[in-house]
């Protein structure tokens, strides 16, 4: 069972959507844990967090300037520290392809400045954010961040003997979540349409909780070299713009350059080392037979969540789910995660 107090936690990004929502639920569930440090180059974001989560009301906390690219700022806040959380990233599509370098020097160099700190501190646990994009990328970002996965899964095995693990969790679209899609849709309903990009397009839905979950289960369970994808359901864009705004035109605009019809966390390449549990998928390593772990392993060790093997050729995107989002739960997410004052009755006697 997972444990906080007194236990030292890092987390990179920690300003962002995923960085306020998992420290939130750490002060709240482990209120005796020893100190919480938010790593992050922003500082207005910094004293804005700060207003909610004060040094002054919550000990524990501590706030550190700098980025993940200087790798000596980032080796001394892991000084002491017992877990890592990586969330820092560039990961604005467009943006990466404009900006490739700048993408790469915070994706890839910055997650191995990450490992490199972690093997130098004495850090016993570092979980890193990855994304659906990182699973047969076909834009920048997404193979930067598939680049940086590699990077945690390999830096098992320089470990050597340390009490340290690297570990991976993978999931896509987040409700409610800055530049995500049903705010953007909540936004532009003043405008009378709605931009679809394709009117097949599907995605996978989790919300912050759900991605805070995912790390605490990795952090509890990890052997190291894990990838964890979250069993998640679907919805279809349309019935996002459906759900939000009835009376708005859906205008399809096309798909955008670097953007997938459907989300995939698993590709069919990846089923023959892939275990599923009760309520996640690994992807489990494959280059660390040398060190006697092999899948097997893997699936001894999750026994306690029912570990199978995956058929072969399994693969797991949002198009061919079997768990799907109605357009009355889509309304029960917007008011849970998004808005509070969105009016779902109007919604579904427009519908």
């Amino acid at each position: 069972m997972l444990n906080l107090n007194g236990k030292s936690i890092l987390v990179t990004g920690g300003t962002g959507s995923f960085g306020k929502k998992f420290i939130e639920t750490v002060l709240n569930a482990y209120p005796e844990v020893k100190r919480i440090v938010v790593y992050s180059r922003d500082e207005l974001k910094q004293y804005e967090m700060m207003q909610t989560f004060s040094p002054a009301k919550y000990p524990a906390m501590r706030y550190f300037i700098g980025d993940v690219r200087d790798a000596e700022r980032l080796t001394t806040a892991c000084q002491g520290i017992d877990y890592v959380v990586h969330a820092a990233a560039l990961k604005q599509v467009p943006s990466a392809e404009y900006n490739p370098t700048e993408c790469i020097k915070t994706n890839v160099y910055g997650s191995q400045n990450v490992i490199t700190a972690a093997l130098k501190t004495g850090v016993k646990k570092v979980v890193a954010l990855s994304t659906d994009k990182a699973a047969a990328p076909i834009n920048l970002y997404g193979a930067t961040k598939l680049c940086s996965d590699k990077l945690f899964v390999a830096a098992n095995n320089m470990r050597g003997d340390r009490d340290l693990t690297f570990s991976v969790v993978r999931y896509g679209n987040v409700a409610g979540s800055r530049g995500s899609v049903m705010p953007f849709f909540l936004n532009k309903r003043k405008d009378g349409f709605l931009p679809i990009t394709h009117a097949e397009m599907t995605r996978f839905n989790i919300s912050l909780e759900g991605g805070v979950d995912l790390v605490l289960f990795a952090l509890e369970r990890a052997m190291g070299g894990e990838i964890y994808v979250s069993k998640l359901a679907s919805y279809n864009l349309t019935d996002v713009a459906t759900a939000i705004a009835p009376d708005c035109e859906q205008r399809i605009v096309g798909i955008r350059p670097g953007e997938k019809l459907h989300e995939e966390m698993i590709t069919q390449s990846d089923s023959f080392n892939t275990i599923e549990l009760d309520n996640h998928y690994i992807i489990c390593p494959t280059n660390l037979n040398f060190q006697g772990i092999s899948t097997e392993n893997f699936l001894e060790h999750y026994q306690p969540e029912n570990a199978k093997m995956v058929p072969v050729g399994f693969s797991y995107n949002s198009g061919d789910n079997t768990d799907w989002l109605t357009i009355s739960d889509i309304q029960d997410i917007v008011v849970e995660h998004v808005d509070p004052n969105f009016q779902p009755t109007e919604v579904l006697q427009a519908a």
